[in-house]
């Protein structure tokens, strides 16, 4: 609550301690309430506020503003990751200072995207892993949400990164199962667009982790099961790389020329839909590879 706001008021209509409370409360209750933050009843406040023009959102009005423009930073960010802009992503939870996040699903989405980045830029393991546990040991310690899920896929690349794919399976299994539970029933009408978005995420990078271990069977299938998930629900920041890595791995699986350029196609298409130009540079290199009879170089998400 903006005190000082409040104060700033009466000081400038020259009304004092005294005068300010007459019929309402005590002096003492308002000095409490102006020098040590202890605010009074509703009624009263209501009726302090009153007297000098204000309502108590404009009291709150500061720290509601700061709080819906932290949303939307981290809703562009989580767009932006989707795309693989991590650039982007970069720039923008860096400007955001996280002592000034309240609300704790703000703190949970904040500690996700940073880890997240964290883990696809390959930044040290204690770095990456501190702001998952943030989430899974304090946050969503009963792991209850969707971001445990995600904080599980950050720590599995983290240990993709560092080569300990034993790890990686572990936190890979959990989410796999996880995917499978969530397909099976209803979707919370909560926030749709950012669960949907977020499920896309655990399913991408799932898949990737398959195609990885040369499990291309399993991979295709959670390909299939999120480009159909994008149909469904109308996300298309994914498409691009799905298709992407639906064309990686249909070379891998040596399928027919025409099935691979279908496939590299569709990703450029989406990609120009998507205004997704790092899948459009990733696609030149691929198909560049391709019509060379190149082996594939190491899967980069």
């Amino acid at each position: 609550m903006n005190i000082k706001k409040f104060v700033d008021r009466r000081k400038e209509l020259r009304i004092s301690q005294v005068k300010m409370c007459e019929g309402i409360c005590t002096q003492s209750t308002l000095s409490k309430f102006e020098s040590s933050g202890r605010v009074p009843s509703l009624v009263i406040l209501t009726q302090l506020c009153t007297r000098i023009g204000l309502t108590i959102d404009d009291l709150n009005s500061d720290e509601i503003s700061s709080t819906n423009q932290i949303q939307k930073q981290l809703d562009t960010a989580e767009r932006k990751l989707a795309m693989g802009d991590y650039q982007t992503v970069l720039q923008t939870i860096s400007g955001i200072d996280e002592e000034q996040i309240s609300p704790i699903p703000l703190r949970i989405q904040f500690y996700y995207l940073r880890g997240m980045l964290n883990a696809l830029i390959n930044r040290a393991p204690e770095v990456v892993l501190y702001d998952f546990s943030q989430i899974l040991n304090d946050l969503d310690e009963r792991h209850d949400t969707i971001f445990s899920q995600l904080a599980y896929v950050g720590s599995g690349l983290t240990y993709i990164r560092k080569k300990q794919f034993e790890r990686a399976q572990f936190y890979f299994c959990k989410v796999n199962d996880f995917i499978k539970t969530q397909l099976e029933r209803p979707q919370s009408d909560d926030d749709p667009r950012r669960d949907d978005l977020r499920l896309l995420t655990l399913i991408f990078y799932t898949a990737y982790y398959y195609a990885l271990q040369d499990q291309l069977t399993t991979s295709d299938e959670l390909i299939e099961t999120g480009m159909n998930l994008c149909s469904i629900k109308h996300v298309t920041y994914y498409l691009p790389r799905l298709k992407f890595l639906a064309a990686e791995n249909a070379i891998r699986e040596k399928q027919e020329k025409t099935q691979v350029e279908d496939l590299m196609t569709e990703a450029r298409v989406f990609a120009n839909l998507n205004k997704n130009q790092i899948i459009t540079v990733k696609l030149a290199a691929l198909r560049n590879r391709y019509a060379k009879g190149l082996d594939l170089q190491d899967l980069v998400p």
